[in-house]
């Protein structure tokens, strides 16, 4: 079969022929449907990420969407090494993964695994989103922003303020269902957040951008209000003072899907597909041949503001 193999940590994968999967006790060979570039594949590539370090050579690619050998179709992000999602087949543990229904793109149903669980996750499970709340969607402009502007409405959410510095890609966030944008551009991002979060502030904040603009967010939250940092994309550290958190009070919470559990993210999966087959969920996707994923592995560096999704 062809897949994009790495050869080395911190190599970008090149595509070209490798073993098939074999059946074997306890796993099952899929056929790739469709597989997303996401950051972690670079992390994970990089063998520097504790959580998931393999050696190569590898077939990379942790998500995918693949079809069973009785026609039925399951998202997984787990593949037994060394075979991934940048290839024609994988091998998955036996029974794993998440039953994607029936007419449900595939392209669109990779984009619901590690973007969309993030995004719901964060808001429903460690964000405790209650109805009628006021949201501030920080990177808004990524695949994690814009389905948290939609997941923020569709779990109750009163008001869903955007925020990013692509200005086009706010603009996508309104059309997405959000209330009011704000640039991360401008000279006075926390005088801007703080008037966009109305007379109270804001109950909860999707935050994977960390740095400046988190600390932006944390001056416009109310008090007993929420912050559920899931990235570090602006910066990986910044200076958050004691009364900062003391003195409104906040909760500082963080989310990472390794720590959701299986049985969390099975049923976030389920209702996140079956919003998107209703057409109540949109993710904006490129469809890329495997010969690209070299290019779009690059790409995935520079924020592309779309699912890069490869059908093989």
């Amino acid at each position: 079969m062809r897949a994009a193999v790495l050869h080395a940590h911190g190599a970008v994968p090149q595509v070209e022929e490798h073993r098939d999967p074999e059946p074997e006790p306890g796993a099952e060979v899929l056929e790739v449907q469709a597989a997303a570039t996401n950051p972690i594949d670079v992390r994970i590539a990089s063998g520097a990420f504790p959580r998931e370090r393999y050696e190569p050579p590898y077939v990379a690619g942790k998500e995918g969407v693949g079809r069973r050998s009785d026609g039925g179709l399951v998202y997984f992000d787990f593949s037994r090494k060394p075979f991934g999602a940048f290839a024609e087949r994988t091998l998955i543990d036996a029974g794993s993964g998440y039953p994607v229904p029936d007419g449900l793109d595939p392209a669109l149903a990779v984009c619901l695994g590690v973007s969309g669980l993030a995004a719901w996750l964060s808001l429903e499970w460690r964000g405790r989103l209650a109805p009628g709340e006021n949201v501030l969607v920080l990177g808004a402009s990524g695949v994690v922003g814009q389905i948290a502007v939609q997941a923020a409405k569709l779990l109750g959410a009163g008001r869903v303020v955007a925020a990013a510095r692509d200005e086009a890609m706010l603009e996508r966030a309104r059309s997405l269902g959000a209330d009011e944008l704000v640039s991360l551009a401008g000279d006075d991002v926390a005088g801007a957040l703080r008037s966009a979060s109305g007379s109270d502030g804001f109950d909860l904040v999707l935050d994977p951008l960390w740095g400046e603009p988190a600390l932006a967010a944390i001056g416009a939250v109310k008090p007993f209000g929420r912050v559920v940092n899931m990235g570090q994309s602006a910066d990986a550290e910044m200076t958050l003072t004691s009364a900062l958190v003391r003195n409104t009070p906040i909760d500082l919470v963080g989310y990472t899907n390794y720590t959701a559990g299986e049985e969390r993210k099975a049923a976030a999966y389920t209702q996140l597909a079956e919003h998107a087959l209703a057409g109540r969920l949109r993710v904006r996707t490129e469809r890329l041949g495997l010969d690209d994923l070299p290019d779009a592995w690059q790409r995935q560096g520079a924020s592309p503001h779309a699912k890069l999704v490869i059908v093989p």
